[in-house]
């Protein structure tokens, strides 16, 4: 039996803390909780966990601070941030820093509890579990190995993508030349339905274009008004035998 994936739960306010405890708890998970940055920064050197769960606004500084820290230092480390429900700015913000999702206050746990089981699916099992064969995949001069979740520019320099960015990309090479909807990329990268208001994907979507260095008489995605987006130079892809 595989153990308990550790979740960290980073917020000032005790109830909270003592509340998502208890029910991540009952989920199955192994809980740490940190009150503020101090504590955050110290449960993350001694305790190692798999995702943190962290609140933007700390006593001692802000969450969106730690999550850059973090990202910088521990990228591969998951984080989804808990934001005032109207703070869309802190949202956006924290998807460019590195974050994997953001729950706005107040929420359901049951919902916290999706979002995290979505989050870990995509970077935990699948990359524990060794496939008898893994792909990896070639588009406009770049290398992708979804594995070691690299991207390679065409002269070798790996391109920096925060993990929500490679699980987008990753989407796209799965499914070239394929038209998805905000909604279907918001389902596939983060197993969650589309706010009316959400604008993640377009921000992701802006952001991996400047990091591809997308050229506008050399497009990489085609942007398809009320349609969504849609990979439109040709995919190569190769399996590779597990060791």
């Amino acid at each position: 039996m595989s153990a308990p994936r550790h979740i960290l739960i980073v917020d000032d306010d005790p109830e909270i803390r003592s509340l998502l405890r208890r029910y991540l708890e009952g989920q199955g998970f192994r809980v740490s909780t940190a009150a503020d940055r101090r504590e955050c920064e110290a449960r993350v050197a001694d305790g190692n966990p798999d995702l943190i769960v962290l609140d933007v606004m700390l006593p001692d500084g802000s969450g969106l601070d730690i999550c850059r820290g973090l990202h910088e230092r521990r990228p591969e480390l998951r984080v989804i941030l808990l934001t005032a429900l109207k703070e869309d700015v802190d949202r956006i913000i924290g998807l460019e820093l590195g974050a994997d999702d953001y729950l706005g206050k107040p929420f359901n746990p049951r919902e916290l509890v999706a979002r995290i089981k979505a989050v870990l699916r995509r970077s935990g099992p699948e990359e524990t579990a060794a496939p008898p064969e893994a792909r990896t995949y070639g588009f406009a001069g770049f290398q992708v190995d979804p594995g070691q979740r690299r991207v390679l520019a065409a002269d070798g320099t790996e391109i920096d993508l925060t993990g929500a960015e490679f699980d987008l990309l990753r989407v796209f090479l799965e499914r070239p030349g394929r038209l998805l909807s905000r909604d279907q990329l918001l389902d596939l990268t983060q197993g969650r339905d589309r706010d009316p208001l959400d604008r993640s994907i377009d921000v992701l979507m802006s952001r991996l274009r400047r990091k591809l260095a997308e050229k506008y008489d050399a497009p990489i995605f085609r942007t398809v008004r009320n349609g969504g987006y849609q990979m439109v130079v040709p995919v190569a892809s190769r399996g590779v035998a597990a060791p």
